[in-house]
């Protein structure tokens, strides 16, 4: 009688053959590219702009050739950097840092739906240099503020961007924190707009006192906007937020250029003429303009210990915008 030759511990031919087209089809599916890809499509569905999309887009297609058909969770931090190393030594180190971002978010993308277990770009934090910080333009004397608040009263364009353009000098908050602000985001008893960590830059949730001037600014929007989700809403299709770059073409539209004047300037308003004016902390400008000070001895301070600071202080602001408006 033949006696049966034993099987191989592994299987038989076909298993294996099959073994390895299921496990190649499962790294296939979990690419970097793919997953990069549905983490775009999740970008789309929560409303991100268009062109924020598309500048994603164009930073994978910088990164898909060296690793778009790697499993992500296999890609090492030696090989991540190796595919930002080509645009770095032809000295694009702002987009060097934003291709170390924007994989960072895939990678965190995919540990979040069980694709990987780490994101090797949070090692290589320090190995790029870091690029030459790029001031906003910005009007920063009070004679010439004023005279950019009598403009923005006279704006002729859309409503809710003339009330837009109101209400960014008096909160200090970034360009695109104003234009996704939702109404389930405001407290109008308390006074206040909180915003979640996911919307800000510093991925920390941040609380903005809202002073009189501004309360009146958001109860003109409601009657254009109310039953909308955002605040400044796009007029196409009505429920998205408006372009993150309305501000900015409406400085243009008064006559006010991009070295002159911008939306982030904004900011660096508030924080020269309230820093030179004496009355507030250092700590409450900080803390108002949300700026990262884990790094420094202004970190060591909670929300509270600045909240009634930071309330007058916006009453203050407000009240001082108006004097300079009215040509103080």
């Amino acid at each position: 009688m033949m006696k049966l030759a034993p099987l191989s511990p592994m299987g038989s031919p076909v298993e294996e053959k099959k073994r390895a087209e299921l496990e190649a089809h499962v790294r296939n599916a979990n690419s970097f590219e793919l997953v990069a890809e549905e983490y775009l499509e999740k970008m789309a569905v929560e409303g991100r702009e268009a062109v924020t999309i598309k500048k994603s887009r164009w930073l994978l297609s910088l990164l898909a050739p060296s690793i778009g058909t790697a499993p992500v969770s296999e890609i090492k931090p030696a090989q991540l950097l190796a595919a930002i190393r080509p645009v770095h030594a032809k000295g694009h180190h702002e987009t060097a840092r934003r291709l170390r971002s924007f994989a960072g978010r895939v990678f965190r993308y995919a540990v979040a739906t069980s694709r990987a277990e780490m994101d090797p770009s949070s090692v290589l934090r320090g190995a790029l240099i870091a690029p030459k910080v790029s001031h906003h333009a910005a009007i920063l004397e009070p004679k010439r503020a004023g005279g950019l608040m009598r403009a923005i009263d006279g704006f002729d364009g859309q409503p809710l961007t003339k009330l837009a353009l109101q209400l960014t000098p008096h909160v200090f908050v970034r360009p695109g924190e104003l234009r996704r602000a939702e109404w389930s985001e405001f407290d109008f008893e308390l006074a206040r707009w909180t915003i979640s960590a996911e919307k800000m830059k510093m991925r920390r949730p941040h609380t903005v006192p809202l002073s009189r001037q501004s309360l009146a600014i958001l109860d003109a929007a409601k009657a254009l906007s109310s039953g909308q989700r955002y605040v400044f809403s796009s007029l196409y299709p009505g429920n998205r937020p408006m372009s993150e770059n309305t501000i900015n073409a409406s400085l243009r539209r008064m006559g006010y250029s991009g070295k002159e004047m911008t939306a982030h300037g904004f900011r660096a308003l508030a924080s020269t003429l309230l820093n030179e004016s004496g009355k507030w902390s250092a700590d409450a400008i900080e803390r108002a303009l949300a700026h990262d000070t884990s790094s420094t001895v202004r970190g060591n301070y909670h929300r509270g210990e600045h909240w009634d600071e930071r309330v007058r202080m916006s009453q203050w602001w407000s009240d001082y915008l108006d004097e300079l408006k009215a040509g103080a």
